[in-house]
C-alpha cells in the first residue's frame, strides 16, 4: 500500500431505492446495464480509475496507480459527461415512469491505496476521509447537481463554472463542509 493525494468522485441515482421496492428484478437489471454501460466507458475516456460499482453507486479515482497533471479537473469533466449520459437514460425511464435522478460529490485529499480482499477476489481500492467526504458530497446532492468540495473548486476555478451552496452540514463529518455546486449549461443563454 501507499498513500498518495487523489481526487475521489461518488455518482448515484436519486430515486433508486423506490425504483428497485416497484420494479421487476429483471427490469432492474437491464437497467444497470444500460447505465454502467453508459457510464462505465466515461471512466477510461478520463483516465480515471474504477474503484467499484455497486448497484447503482460508481466510485472513481484520478492520478493514481498512474498519476496525472489535473486530476480535479479530470474528475469534473468525468462527472459532467456522467451527468449527460445518465441523464438521456433517466429521460427514457421517466418516459416508462419511473422517476429516477444523477447526483455526484467530488473531493480531493490523500488516501491510503492498495490491494483488499483474498486469494480468489481482490481489488484496488482508496481508503480514508477524501473518500468519505465524496460519497457524503454525493449523498446530499440533488438530482442533476455535482457538489464539489472546496479543494476542488480552487483547482478548477478558471475552467469550470460553479455555484456556492455554502457550508453544509454533512452526516458522518463534525464540520461543515464548504461546498460548490457544477451547475447544468442554461442552454436557452447560446
Amino acid at each position: 500500500s501507499h498513500r498518495r493525494e487523489i481526487v475521489v468522485v461518488f455518482c448515484d441515482l436519486r430515486g433508486y431505492t423506490a425504483f428497485t421496492e416497484t420494479a421487476e428484478p429483471e427490469e432492474v437489471l437491464e437497467f444497470l446495464r444500460e447505465y454502467h454501460g453508459a457510464l462505465g466507458p466515461l471512466v477510461a475516456q478520463f483516465e480515471g480509475t474504477l474503484d467499484q460499482f455497486s448497484g447503482d453507486g460508481i466510485m472513481v479515482f484520478f492520478n493514481d496507480p498512474i498519476p496525472c497533471p489535473d486530476p480535479a479537473e479530470r474528475a469534473v469533466k468525468m462527472a459532467v459527461a456522467m451527468r449527460e449520459a445518465a441523464g438521456a437514460l433517466i429521460a427514457k425511464w421517466r418516459r416508462r415512469g419511473r422517476e429516477l435522478g444523477f447526483g455526484a460529490g467530488i473531493a480531493q485529499g490523500y488516501a491510503t491505496l492498495g490491494q483488499i480482499g483474498f486469494t480468489d477476489r481482490s481489488g484496488y481500492t482508496a481508503i480514508g476521509t477524501v473518500c468519505n467526504l465524496a460519497a457524503r458530497l454525493c449523498a446530499e446532492a440533488k438530482d442533476g447537481q455535482i457538489l464539489v468540495a472546496q479543494r476542488v473548486a480552487v483547482a478548477v476555478e478558471e475552467t469550470t463554472v460553479l455555484e456556492e451552496m455554502g457550508a453544509l452540514a454533512l452526516k458522518g463529518l463534525t464540520q461543515p463542509v464548504l461546498a460548490f455546486n457544477v451547475p447544468i449549461p442554461d442552454d436557452s443563454a447560446t
